[in-house]
């Protein structure tokens, strides 16, 4: 029987598949995903996910290794097991963006030569080119500027961290002390 807790959770995982899936990614490799950021362990089996998304052998398969490639999903064996789990990497994000930004150039660069391509043709079709060589143009001169800027807030985060957890685990231990102080 489900929790309110798992109902949400699940809810979660389906909404946020969706929105991968809207992005071109299939949804059970977004589910898959989604479930990596909020399950616990944060290791999973592919039987486990399988389990936990009611998904196929053959479907977790296919949809885990779509998402290594992808480098969003990392698989990771314990000692004397045999079969693999898969995780979410941890801190690769900025490396995932910077990836994203040499495609942003590569992409830029090829729409500057379609404008030359197109600069003796009609208005218009310089006018579609040039609008979107502008855009990645844009994005590969701010990008850069964000990923340093999301980088020292990051670094920062971590150093205000408490010992003793992530904020994530000391969220519940204040509510605790404080639910304590109340009684």
């Amino acid at each position: 029987m489900r929790t309110g807790s798992d109902a949400r959770r699940k809810d979660w995982v389906e909404e946020f598949a969706l929105l991968l899936e809207r992005e071109g990614l299939p949804r059970m490799a977004g589910r898959i995903f989604a479930w990596l950021l909020v399950c616990e362990p944060a290791e999973q089996t592919m039987e486990e996910l399988g389990d936990a998304l009611g998904g196929s052998k053959a479907s977790m398969s296919t949809m885990t290794r779509l998402l290594a490639q992808a480098e969003l999903v990392e698989r990771a064996r314990r000692p004397g097991e045999r079969r693999d789990r898969f995780r979410i990497p941890s801190e690769h994000w900025d490396r995932i963006w910077r990836g994203r930004l040499q495609s942003l150039s590569a992409m830029r660069a090829l729409l500057g030569r379609a404008a030359e391509l197109v600069e003796r043709q009609a208005p218009d079709a310089r006018r579609r080119v040039e609008e979107l060589h502008s855009l990645y143009a844009f994005f590969e001169r701010e990008l850069p500027g964000m990923l340093a800027r999301w980088g020292e807030t990051r670094r920062a985060e971590l150093r205000r961290a408490v010992p003793g957890g992530s904020r994530r685990t000391q969220a519940p231990r204040r509510r605790a002390a404080a639910q304590a102080h109340h009684d």
